[in-house]
């Protein structure tokens, strides 16, 4: 069984009579520094994306979160639609970058800059500090940072919330980043916490922590408070009841703030259907997506071994329970617990890689993991492509799979003014066009505080229905107070030479910007 010492802030530095003499016959400083320059580059590419701002995925919906704060933090409205309804985007995260936004004069692109170098600096010291609780070995942070990044499978997959390079890289000034570098410090705080006899304040202040995580990116939010179960069941020996109370406290606050958070309902998240089908891919080529995995799983093994309640593996068996109970349920959406499985997994191998278990054992592990990483970087490397650019790559770079950026949709900024609505069906234009101020009739994403969701999706598939009769095209466009359509040549709609269009702009991909001239 572990020693209670282990449960201290810091975990006191190697004994040097212990350490290990040679890996396959190479020097553990040797492999300290490679793994400290490995890691130092994937900072550094990081911190590039930070100055790029790749643009794909999600990252419209938060530049319009922000545009819409910025015009009003009293009452935003819908962030993509011209609605006067509560949007869970709405979050404390997000709060202060408008906040910043508005003082500073930034825009909202530039604020988004700022977000993801801010978001990289807490995911990178709150690794550091969390697994500087868990052990004093050289190297475990360096190597726990490279498996965060490329140990997971041999076929590319990327999500928000999740540490893979390539999900950083896109996601990293999304508030799921955000909340998983403060994740990290607050585990980091609760082991200090457990191990220092803190008062209340300070556990009500890890309360408070808590609640801004959950109310900024509610999966995340989950796999959070995973961990922190985790981290106070692992306690050898358990908690004290005083503790436990100082713990309910921080949590019961955690909830109060919940409960009167104004800008959305958090509770009211809790009955929202509709998840499952967005999820599902979580559940699909497991062997691919995870399979590099299982390496962690053997470190995890080898911490059961010495604990059995190693907050590590209880985290792992966590998550990986409630991910299982999402297969067995259909309720995929339990799918966005499995960052709880990989970090877990992934912080075990990079301690025990760092020496944890003992000679004899890292005798095989380093190579295997070397070798693990090797492959993990081959699945991700494409992205190197959103750095230096596809065509500056070298030949056999250039064809690796990598997740594709979409181009900007600022060309319709010099005409289309801030708050007005476009109809378009067009996938890009309803996640992008919102994030320059725009507003659309359909959502670009599950809205599941907007009442009329369905009836605004049923209306726009009419409007570019080719049998719909032109007065009826003109009444929606009237309903929702239309002022722009966007349209490729082939979406249907009303004609081009209709006389309540008149064409405007041309966009980069074919599409055509038109304005309403009379309905």
């Amino acid at each position: 069984m572990r020693a209670a010492a282990d449960d201290r802030a810091e975990v006191r530095p190697d004994d040097p009579s212990r350490a290990p003499r040679g890996t396959g016959g190479v020097r553990p400083d040797v492999l300290r520094k490679a793994a400290g320059a490995a890691s130092l580059l994937v900072v550094v590419l990081l911190a590039v994306m930070a100055v790029r701002l790749p643009w794909a995925g999600d990252l419209g919906i938060h530049a319009a979160t922000l545009e819409r704060l910025r015009h009003d933090m009293s009452d935003p409205g819908d962030p993509l639609v011209n609605a006067d309804v509560t949007s869970p985007y709405y979050s404390p995260w997000m709060l202060f970058l408008a906040v910043l936004g508005k003082v500073t004069g930034l825009t909202t692109f530039q604020v988004l800059h700022v977000a993801a170098a801010i978001n990289l600096v807490l995911l990178v010291t709150g690794v550091r500090q969390f697994v500087r609780t868990l052990t004093a070995r050289k190297g475990a942070v360096a190597m726990s940072i490279l498996c965060l990044a490329l140990l997971c499978g041999w076929g590319l997959f990327t999500w928000s919330g999740f540490t893979g390079l390539t999900s950083l890289a896109l996601c990293l000034a999304y508030p799921s980043s955000f909340a998983l570098g403060v994740a990290f410090h607050l585990w980091a705080l609760l082991r200090r916490a457990l191990a220092a006899d803190w008062g209340w304040v300070r556990y009500l202040a890890l309360g408070v922590v808590l609640a801004v995580v959950l109310l900024s990116h509610q999966f995340t939010g989950v796999v959070t408070s995973l961990g922190l179960l985790a981290i106070a069941l692992g306690r050898t020996p358990l908690p004290a009841r005083a503790v436990w109370y100082k713990l309910g406290a921080g949590v019961a606050l955690a909830v109060a703030i919940l409960a009167v958070w104004p800008y959305y309902s958090f509770f009211g998240l809790l009955g929202v259907g509709g998840l499952n089908s967005v999820h599902k891919p979580l559940y699909e080529h497991l062997v691919s997506h995870y399979g590099l995995l299982a390496l962690g799983v053997v470190a995890l093994g080898l911490r059961f071994r010495r604990d059995q309640r190693d907050p590590l593996v209880l985290f792992f068996a966590m998550g990986a329970f409630v991910y299982f109970a999402g297969d067995v349920t259909g309720q995929y959406a339990y799918g966005r617990v499995l960052p709880a499985v990989f970090i877990s997994a992934q912080l075990a191998l990079g301690i025990e890689v760092a020496g944890e278990s003992g000679p004899a054992v890292r005798r095989w592990l380093v190579p295997v993991t070397a070798a693990a990483l090797l492959v993990g970087c081959w699945a991700q490397a494409g992205t190197l492509n959103y750095v230096a650019g596809r065509s500056a790559m070298p030949s056999a770079m250039r064809h690796v799979p990598s997740q594709k950026l979409w181009a900007g949709y600022g060309w319709i900024r010099k005409d289309v003014a801030w708050g007005d609505t476009i109809m378009t069906k067009d996938y890009f234009a309803l996640r992008q066009a919102p994030a320059y101020g725009a507003y659309t009739v359909e959502s670009g994403y599950p809205d599941f505080f907007l009442p009329d969701q369905t009836k605004r999706t049923k209306d726009t598939k009419l409007f570019f229905k080719k049998t719909t009769s032109r007065a009826r095209k003109l009444s929606i466009l009237r309903e929702f107070h239309v002022k722009w359509v966007i349209a490729f040549p082939s979406d249907g709609g009303l004609s081009p030479h209709d006389p309540a269009l008149e064409r405007v702009a041309r966009g980069p991909h074919g599409e055509v910007l038109y304005k309403v001239r009379s309905t």
